[in-house]
């Protein structure tokens, strides 16, 4: 005969803690215990930071210092996701406002990073006053200036190329354009956008130094964190702190590899487009952990419920003229009265922006100087794509290979997020002394350091692809024996092809804002350069010769908006008409 329990003690039961919620609950209290160390730092006096002592490189306040900058980094990733998900919706929707923010999009992607806290710096300061509150929200900026735009450029690309059967059902079941938003095109853009986040997190790495050494006028401040350790080990030539760094950086990409984009990649992989179930899912000991809980879950249950509601408000989007779905841009006729107004505006505003560059460069630079900048690009131009070639020609194949094997991807995960926040100015001692000992050519020997961080984007972005490829139409190509070079054309690169698009491009604009500092490296007083606009920008930022700076700047967004023009722009339209799995 079997006992059944009290009323009163199932109800109790119910809101215990099980055994996995006492696992989990350590985690929550970090969590919390991180934001609060986070909010105590930022309302310390600004003074702290100016201190001599700001940054030890004594390998026990690594923690706290890796704690602070995954704060930081956190942050800005917000921040590029909200970015993310307003200016690719609007890039996307909007026929008028794609033909000004997609260019703009490329070149803010190749616009030197470190450009944006020259000018940002003194503005966030002044937000709070005497306080560290500022200096935190400036590189937070910096962090999220080399985030965001590879994420709307994911998430615009991903709304461009929605299937069409997927696009018929809301218009039939009649979603506002809110509720489309949240239920077909989020979703579907979903698998794509976490692992360019996982890219874009570890590609912040890259300028956590700048990010975390701000320099407003004569004065410099200081932001306890990885970085600032590392500029200061690299300052005072100390190998074994330069080695605890790459420790320290190592624990945290795995730390949040597991905490984070590891339960974000199995969840999204149930927003996949295709109609049988994957033999390997990604899996997440983490998210399974959660499954099990009881209090856990029962507290998260009224967020979700809420979240849930907020999505299926009968919101609409705002009557702006062009903006709306492709379908219905489609069907309605385009008023020539307003694209006129609307172009000659953009033409107005363009041609302002350039006489005033103009103006300024041609007071502080000799006319006959622009043919040799011009000159310089074309060599930075040509570094760019024969470096962009060769690492599409390894990761495209080599990232199909990946994604289509989903065990394989999380084990490959840790590894290349870890590479691709490697430091590379860590890299430049041993470029300057090895092409000083063998006396190598620098602009051959150099030209590797330009798409060393870059070139993760095409991986990421082609494993991404590769794990969205439906696992009817695998099944399909095995069941008619579509194999080799035919499943190659037919089958799998028309449908990566949209991924690496994105990839690519990403790389190609990170690979000129690299220019930069990879066309210009020094180790001590030895300072090599390769000939090039990355280089001329260098030493003209060295000299602090302004009108040059920005006559380079000019010359690399002219070239980067040509190449908009005149190659990826017919790419993309390709890839949206021909290249969609419908």
């Amino acid at each position: 005969m079997q006992h059944r329990l009290p009323l009163a003690l199932v109800s109790v039961r119910r809101v215990l803690p099980n055994r996995w919620d006492l696992l989990v609950f350590p985690l929550v209290v970090g969590l919390l215990a991180m934001g609060a160390v986070g909010l105590h730092e930022s309302r310390a006096p600004l003074s702290t930071l100016r201190a001599a002592d700001a940054v030890s490189l004594d390998p026990w306040r690594l923690p706290e210092y890796a704690l602070l900058t995954t704060l930081r980094m956190l942050a800005a990733m917000a921040v590029s996701l909200v970015f993310t998900l307003a200016y690719g919706t609007i890039a996307a929707k909007s026929r008028r406002a794609a033909q000004v923010l997609v260019p703009a999009l490329d070149i803010l992607q190749s616009v030197p990073v470190l450009g944006y806290v020259a000018f940002t710096v003194t503005f966030f300061l002044a937000l709070a006053p005497g306080r560290v509150l500022g200096a935190e929200a400036a590189a937070v900026f910096a962090i999220f200036s080399s985030q965001a735009w590879n994420m709307a450029f994911g998430f615009y690309q991903s709304l461009r190329t929605l299937p069409r059967d997927l696009q018929e059902v809301s218009a039939n079941l009649r979603l506002t354009g809110w509720q489309r938003f949240w239920k077909l095109e989020v979703p579907f853009a979903m698998p794509g956008l976490v692992w360019n986040m996982m890219m874009s997190m570890s590609g912040g790495w890259f300028f956590v130094v700048a990010s975390e050494a701000l320099v407003v006028g004569n004065r410099s401040i200081v932001l306890p964190g990885v970085g600032a350790y590392l500029a200061e080990a690299i300052a005072r030539r100390d190998l074994a702190a330069v080695g605890w760094v790459v420790l320290a950086m190592a624990l945290v990409i795995l730390a949040y590899d597991q905490l984070l984009f590891r339960p974000l990649i199995a969840w999204s992989d149930k927003f996949r487009v295709e109609t049988s179930r994957a033999a390997e899912a990604p899996q997440s000991w983490l998210l399974d952990l959660l499954h099990r809980t009881r209090l856990v879950r029962r507290a998260l249950r009224p967020a979700g419920r809420l979240l849930g509601a907020a999505a299926r408000l009968p919101l609409r989007w705002p009557r702006i003229a062009g903006f709306g779905s492709r379908r219905r841009e489609a069907s309605a006729a385009p008023s020539r009265g307003a694209d006129a107004v609307w172009f000659a505006l953009v033409g107005c505003a363009s041609l302002a922006i350039g006489w005033r560059t103009v103006a300024y460069v041609a007071g502080g630079v000799d006319g006959a100087e622009v043919p040799h900048v011009l000159l310089l690009g074309g060599i930075t131009l040509a570094r760019v794509a024969v470096l962009v070639a060769l690492a599409s020609a390894v990761w495209l194949p080599l990232g199909v290979w990946i994604g289509l094997r989903p065990a394989l991807a999380q084990k490959v995960q840790p590894l290349a997020q870890f590479l691709a926040a490697f430091p590379a100015n860590l890299l430049f001692p041993v470029f300057v002394l090895g092409i000083v000992h063998h006396r190598l050519n620098p602009d051959l020997w150099l030209s590797p350091l330009i798409v060393l961080g870059t070139q993760w984007y095409i991986l990421f972005n082609v494993i991404a692809g590769a794990s969205a490829y439906p696992n009817d139409l695998r099944e399909a190509c095995a069941n008619f024996g579509i194999r080799g070079g035919l499943w190659w054309r037919r089958a799998m690169l028309p449908a990566v092809f949209p991924y690496y698009l994105t990839g690519v491009i990403t790389a190609a604009g990170g690979a000129w804002n690299a220019a930069i500092v990879s066309e210009a490296v020094s180790w001590g007083d030895t300072r090599i350069l390769a000939h090039g606009l990355g280089a001329y920008i260098a030493e003209a930022t060295a000299r602090g010769d302004y009108p040059r700076i920005i006559l380079g700047i000019a010359a690399m967004a002219l070239f980067v908006t040509a190449i908009n023009r005149l190659l990826w722009r017919p790419l993309m339209a390709f890839a949206e008409r021909r290249l969609r799995i419908d």
